[in-house]
């Protein structure tokens, strides 16, 4: 199922240089590139002439030039040179998607350019915020998109799947609280008085100098259609009061971004990000290990989302069942099938 009228996050905004990036959203393939003024533009990576990947081909004062005959497109997706010398075709050209770069993130309108709104793109000033820091990445996983979100839904799954850095038996026993506020999925979980599990403990330090060494645990998941995942979580010595409410007063806190774009029927690209405040900002090396940790959280996930989708596959008669840990990633889908059924929205079940 591709909901094609949403915002979706292409890239990176560093990932867009000088070359042109060729990727595949919601089964379209698009090419990327930085027009002569440095803004983003998207055409799909088909050039009109012989259908060759335009991706292939390379960058020229704004314009992508395909690698097979030379046709010249601009920005725009016009044909600026034609192949061989010919006259300049105006029926010639490209289909040009909406593009906006905000919050680090180049977004991609895939369905139809009219009904494109900058308004409706999520705001994440955590990004952007000059006390906040962000790194993050990109891995391309082979599963349908939606069984990524199942799983930043559920965050149940710590417990067995992280065991040796952010998992412990807590998670798995404390409740979750499921609700539905302003067209959005919000899974809440709160852990008062327990260890830390390892990756928290290095990051306190001696903040548990003194104390019990027992901390308060949160973790917020908020699903942001169509494909958006932004997770609060950290943890707090018991003496400093925090709550589920009000946890923004020391210990150590993050948001976890994640938005995974389809890519075909069972692949996607899963765009995550992890975003901290707190300490010197300035540590490069401190960032650098922190993102590393948090890209080998994630790669075991993509380990346990892949082998799922191959059972899927060979599977096909079996159903996905969903017990109260799956709540958060049941109503994720029922918003998801409910914006399928929006006369505004295309949908592709294929």
């Amino acid at each position: 199922m591709f909901i094609k009228n949403q915002w979706y996050v292409a890239a990176w905004d560093h990932e867009v240089v000088d070359k042109p990036l060729g990727r595949v959203f919601c089964g379209e393939p698009v090419v990327l590139f930085r027009d002569s003024d440095g803004r983003v533009a998207a055409l799909e990576d088909v050039c009109p002439h012989r259908l060759v990947p335009l991706s292939l081909g390379t960058v020229e004062g704004g314009a992508i030039r395909c690698r097979y005959h030379g046709l010249l497109l601009d920005s725009e997706g016009r044909c600026r040179e034609m192949p061989g010398g010919d006259r300049v075709n105006p029926a010639v050209k490209a289909r040009a998607y909406p593009v906006v770069e905000r919050y680090r993130f180049v977004w991609i309108w895939i369905g139809d350019p009219a009904l494109s709104d900058e308004a409706t793109l999520p705001e994440l000033w955590m990004n952007e915020h000059p006390e906040w820091r962000a790194d993050g990445g990109v891995l391309h996983v082979k599963c349908d998109y939606r069984l990524v979100i199942d799983n930043l839904m559920d965050l149940s799954h710590e417990t067995y799947v992280h065991a040796s850095s952010i998992g412990q038996k807590e998670i798995h026993d404390h409740p979750i609280e499921t609700k539905v506020v302003d067209g959005q999925v919000i899974t809440q979980r709160w852990m008062p008085a327990i260890e830390p599990p390892p990756m928290y403990r290095a990051a306190l330090g001696s903040a548990l100098d003194g104390t019990s060494g027992l901390v308060d645990r949160w973790q917020i998941c908020r699903f942001l259609p169509p494909s958006g995942v932004v997770i609060d979580v950290g943890v707090a010595p018991v003496a400093l009061g925090a709550t589920l409410d009000k946890h923004d007063q020391g210990g150590v806190r993050g948001f976890v971004l994640d938005f995974i774009t389809p890519e075909t029927e069972n692949s996607c690209n899963y765009f995550w990000g992890a975003s901290r405040t707190g300490g010197d900002l300035s540590d490069d090396q401190h960032f650098a290990n922190a993102a590393a940790q948090q890209r080998a959280v994630f790669l075991e996930d993509v380990e346990v989302l892949e082998a799922q989708q191959r059972n899927m596959e060979l599977l096909r008669d079996r159903k996905l069942r969903a017990y109260s840990v799956d709540s958060g990633g049941v109503r994720a889908r029922i918003l998801l099938e409910k914006l399928a059924g929006d006369r505004n929205v295309a949908r592709n079940d294929a």
